[in-house]
């Protein structure tokens, strides 16, 4: 009966593959009215392509259309329209969707122009939002506690070399391996999306971290070095050479003191003394004194217990303003 009455012959615009089912007969329903009125229904499975704009992953809502038409017969041959304004679906307890929420439906109606005339199209848009659970478990937590776990340095001596660069480099190790595997999860996209930026924010403070400790090493090493050479030139110079024969006293080398000579080289190694910036103790009196910054080298683990913590729930805060509320 059914191959004896003319039928649409609609098609999915955007589908990748369609199966109708067969198993154990056809699943069609036909029913025929006295008023000439027809009804048929075909169960499908269909595989429709959803373009995914990726920029706030995970944090990521789509609307995802599945498109149909008829093929060949233009609008002035056949009209499409909805009988209800709403589409019904299924009990939403049913659905299977692990990694989406599904927020609800909308149906439009329009008619695309081309060469051959113009077609009515209908589209089914069904809106999802992707649920953060999965990703939060698995990357941002753990990132936000390798980049708490960084800052354990600023605890530890600073003449604790080994345990300190051991840390350092293991953070940083971790948070490559984890930005690694958090792209896996991802389409290889050209754009950078909320969870890089995360990764990416973790990952530098974590070098950050680990930049400050040997920065605090190499002066206040070379700083020590310093000192060293300076006491055993001023033992040197106090050393007496007694001529037989005569009663003068030789000094060996003894040189007139400078102080402005002597501050610069000892603050700034023969750099510029225009500089801003002075990270040495010897800097905190003389020409230094005035219209300078004094940083303090054997205090910025201090200012690091202060200001790495801060900066980071900064971030934190803008961040998921700006990503869950703007």
């Amino acid at each position: 009966m059914v191959g004896k009455i003319w039928i649409p012959d609609t098609f999915f615009r955007n589908s990748r593959k369609s199966d109708a089912h067969w198993i154990t007969t056809p699943n069609r329903l036909l029913r025929l009215w006295s008023n000439g009125r027809v009804m048929y229904t075909l169960r499908l499975t269909i595989n429709a392509e959803c373009y995914l704009k990726l920029h706030n992953f995970p944090m990521d809502e789509h609307s995802c259309p599945l498109e149909f038409s008829s093929y060949g017969y233009p609008k002035n041959e056949i009209m499409y329209r909805w009988q209800r304004r709403s589409v019904e679906v299924a009990d939403q307890r049913y659905w299977r969707l692990y990694q989406f929420a599904f927020v609800g439906l909308r149906n439009t109606t329009d008619v695309a122009h081309t060469q051959s005339g113009e077609y009515v199209i209908m589209t089914i848009f069904f809106d999802l939002s992707r649920r953060m659970g999965y990703f939060t478990i698995q990357t941002y937590i753990p990132c936000s506690m390798i980049v708490v776990l960084s800052w354990v340095s600023f605890w530890i001596n600073k003449d604790a070399v080994p345990a300190r660069t051991s840390l350092g480099i293991t953070t940083v190790l971790t948070m490559t391996t984890l930005s690694t595997i958090s792209r896996k999860s991802l389409p290889k996209v050209s754009y950078v999306t909320a969870m890089d930026l995360f990764v990416s924010v973790c990952f530098i403070f974590t070098f950050a971290a680990l930049m400050e400790y040997g920065t605090l090493h190499y002066f206040t090493s070379n700083r020590q070095t310093k000192k060293a050479k300076a006491n055993n030139s001023q033992k040197s110079s106090s050393m007496v050479n007694i001529r037989p024969g005569t009663s003068l006293l030789q000094m060996n080398n003894i040189v007139p003191y400078h102080e402005e000579d002597d501050y610069a080289y000892e603050c700034l190694d023969g750099k510029d003394c225009t500089s801003f910036f002075c990270c040495f103790d010897d800097c905190r009196s003389g020409a230094w004194r005035e219209n300078r910054m004094h940083v303090r080298v054997s205090k910025i683990d201090s200012y690091s217990r202060i200001f790495f913590p801060t900066a980071f729930g900064l971030f934190n805060l803008v961040y998921w303003i700006g990503y869950l509320y703007l």
